[in-house]
């Protein structure tokens, strides 16, 4: 078996257009949107936005993000004010084991972990 990609669901929280909203602002096109279901792709990652609003859900789910910079990554998240248009949570940049990293809490409280 060959696996060609991946791409989870993702809970979009109460606001499903604000969601949609605010991963285009993040750098991800819109490839798909209907139904309750919005398709969004970077860079051959993928994954899709669901019109779903379970807070236990989304809190206790976490997605790994691999990206080439995560300083200027950051930059470009708080420049673009993405925390008081949209009330994400972004961290600090922290050295794990595994790489620098920085976390993002989306509209709905999923934990983005994107890792340099």
């Amino acid at each position: 078996m060959k696996v060609h990609s991946i791409a989870p669901f993702v809970p979009s929280g109460s606001d499903f257009q604000a969601s949609k909203q605010f991963f285009q602002a993040l750098g991800f096109e819109l490839t798909s949107d209907q139904h309750g279901y919005a398709g969004f792709q970077k860079d051959g990652c993928a994954f899709i936005l669901q019109d779903f609003n379970d807070k236990a859900f989304a809190e206790n789910l976490m997605l790994s993000v691999r990206i080439d910079d995560v300083a200027g990554f950051r930059e470009e998240v708080l420049q673009k004010k993405l925390p008081e248009k949209f009330g994400i949570r972004i961290s600090d940049i922290r050295q794990q084991p595994y790489g620098k990293e920085v976390n993002i809490i989306d509209r709905a409280g999923v934990c983005w972990h994107f890792i340099q």
